[in-house]
């Protein structure tokens, strides 16, 4: 049974084609680039390692200890009011 592939990046093309054109290879996958974004906090250029990132090394580490004690106290509340 053969499937029909609606994507560009059929099997057969990443197999075949992909590997012997390097530069269409480095603008379909975007290997060669590096998404730089803004940080929501401080301003600077970092690297993105996903899509969802908003936040630099430095200024993510802070946020995520910032909103982790604003998650436990708010926890906390709601185990205080219940009981």
């Amino acid at each position: 049974m053969q499937s029909i592939s609606y994507s560009l990046l059929c099997r057969y093309f990443r197999e075949a084609v992909l590997p012997a054109d390097r530069q269409l290879c480095e603008q379909i996958t975007r290997s060669g680039e590096t998404d730089l974004k803004r940080c929501a906090v401080c301003g600077s250029t970092f690297a993105a390692g996903s899509n969802r990132a908003k936040y630099c090394p430095d200024c993510a580490a802070k946020i995520r200890r910032r909103q982790k004690a604003q998650s436990e106290r708010n926890r906390r509340l709601r185990i205080k009011t219940t009981t």
